[in-house]
């Protein structure tokens, strides 16, 4: 896949499993989501976590998420974004279910692309 120009992916992700901070940590660093952020990606979470804990994660971290929702309202809750790309990294088959209900790309956190990889984003 070409390289897109930015704000035309969303990136969202699961919390426990999946991020640093969740319950169990899980691969996923901070500076990874800094560095899509950077790169003009729409960031944020779509947990089963309430959304005041998910708040309070994203402002421990010194990020701005563009989106907080539970993963059931994961198409209604970036619906206004107009973005070519969207895609969930979790841990759990609920993850992949929820996210291709909402017609997003779903990876599965234990087997991330390679950094570098071609359609990878990043």
């Amino acid at each position: 896949m070409p390289d897109l120009p930015a704000g035309l992916i969303l990136v969202s992700f699961d919390i426990d499993g999946t991020l640093e901070a969740g319950e169990p940590p899980g691969p996923i660093t901070f500076a990874f989501v800094a560095e899509a952020k950077a790169r003009g990606y729409v960031i944020g979470s779509a947990s089963d976590r309430t959304l005041a804990e998910q708040r309070a994660m994203w402002q421990h971290t010194g990020l701005s998420a563009d989106f907080i929702c539970h993963k059931h309202h994961l198409a209604d809750s970036t619906r206004h974004f107009s973005c070519q790309r969207k895609l969930h990294i979790g841990d759990t088959s609920t993850d992949e279910y929820y996210a291709r209900l909402a017609g997003f790309e779903f990876y599965d956190v234990a087997g991330l692309p390679a950094r570098g990889t071609p359609g990878w984003i990043l």
